[in-house]
């Protein structure tokens, strides 16, 4: 019902400005369908390294290497899985929320945690692929490094807050 009124606000200004609406919005249209096939092959790798990932059980050695030294800090080990997902893919990370809410409860610490990680934290490395290809960048050598710290100061938010 919004968008519909949205859609018919839009409409009405622009034939208010006299403004070829109809044209306007193909021609968006077009260039968001260019786009969607710009970022496919950075999609499709981003995707298949996450599969490869879980399915090789890399992720799981790796939360139990590093399980120790977050236990001696306050920070759950069953969280580990999110953090290390959530700047790769988003929904990898809501399935492992999903997985510590199933185990621990939803009223949890571990819960309220990693709901806290995920709402602070972004998808950097899908992000940065998406939009940097979008536009056509080559490289992201500033960006990432600021987007992973600004994910971990999420992740040192959550832990510190709740």
């Amino acid at each position: 019902m919004i968008l519909c009124a949205f859609a018919l606000l839009c409409v009405v200004i622009g034939a208010w400005k006299k403004k070829p609406v109809y044209d306007l919005f193909t021609q968006g249209a077009r260039d968001g369908l260019k786009t969607a096939v710009q970022i496919l092959p950075a999609l499709i790798a981003m995707l298949g390294a996450v599969r490869a990932l879980e399915a090789s059980g890399l992720t799981k050695a790796f939360c139990v290497l590093l399980a120790p030294c977050t236990e001696k800090i306050g920070l759950p080990s069953t969280l580990l899985p999110l953090m290390l997902l959530r700047p790769v893919s988003g929904s990898a990370a809501l399935a492992a929320l999903e997985n510590i809410m199933t185990v621990h409860g939803p009223d949890s610490r571990e819960a309220l945690l990693g709901g806290v990680m995920i709402g602070s934290s972004e998808t950097v490395f899908y992000t940065v692929a998406v939009y940097l290809s979008a536009a056509g960048v080559k490289s992201a050598r500033h960006t990432v490094p600021c987007a992973l710290l600004a994910c971990a100061a999420g992740y040192a938010g959550a832990l510190l807050f709740c």
